[in-house]
This record gives C-alpha cells, structure tokens and sequence, in this order.
C-alpha cells in the first residue's frame, strides 16, 4: 500500500500540486473502519453524480454562492445536477466528508466532466471566458 501512496504522490508532484494526506500505515487499524466509512454513502452519491452527468453542482441550503452557481448554468443555459447537503448549521458532517474528499474548502463545489472546477466564482469565469463549452466538448 505504500508503494502506491508513493505514486499517487509522485504523480501529484509531477503536476505541481501538493495535497498532504495521511498515509493509511499511520492510522490505527482499530480506526480506519470509522474513518473509511464516515458518510460514504453521501461520497458514494456525489462520486455516482459525477460519473454520471456532465455537470454537477454540489451545495447548501441558505448559501448565496451555491444559488449564485446555479443561476449562472442556468443563465448559460446549461443542465446540471444538483446535490444538497443541509443548511448552515444541519449536516454538517456529510458536507466534512466531501471537503476532506475534494480538498475544496467551500460551497458550492462544481464539477464538470468529472473534475472539480470550483466554486461559484470560478464556474462563472467559466463561462464568461468560453472554457466550459470546451471542457464539455472534450
């Protein structure tokens, strides 16, 4: 297993990216049920969604960024999915579990032929510039 940690970080480094996680020799093995399952049926959905559709957006109820996002595929006239996952202050945990998945901090993530894009900001860059019709023609 560690041989393909090390090449899952040598790729990464090949890309110019780093993104530490922690190795599974170093959790306990009395643990990594608990953290192999924490919410994986709402990762599970996420990843099904992403394989799935072209474009998916996920969120949170009461977010402004996550309407924003929308609106903005709306206004592009594109079709997307959309996953929400709580409010600000309920499910909580789940929205944990795609953060420490994705490594995106914030909502709303979107995803676009199966690669994160960003968020709200960055999907409207997007389409301002013209790049989303190339992604989806790819």
């Amino acid at each position: 297993m560690r041989h393909l940690v090390n090449v899952v970080n040598e790729s990464i480094q090949e890309n110019k990216m780093s993104r530490d996680v922690l190795d599974l020799e170093s959790i306990h093995p009395s643990v990594r049920e608990t953290v192999e399952g924490f919410h994986k049926d709402v990762l599970g959905e996420v990843q099904a969604a992403i394989a799935r559709d072209a474009i998916v957006v996920v969120g949170m109820a009461q977010n402004p960024f996550c309407k924003r996002a929308r609106k903005s595929l709306q206004g592009a006239g594109k079709e997307f999915t959309y996953l929400e996952y709580g409010s600000y202050l309920g499910a909580w945990k789940p929205r944990l579990r795609l953060k420490m998945w994705s490594g995106w901090p914030t909502f709303p993530m979107v995803f676009v032929k199966g690669s994160l894009v960003g968020g709200a900001q960055e999907i409207a860059a997007l389409i301002e510039s013209g790049e989303l019709e190339t992604l989806l023609a790819d």
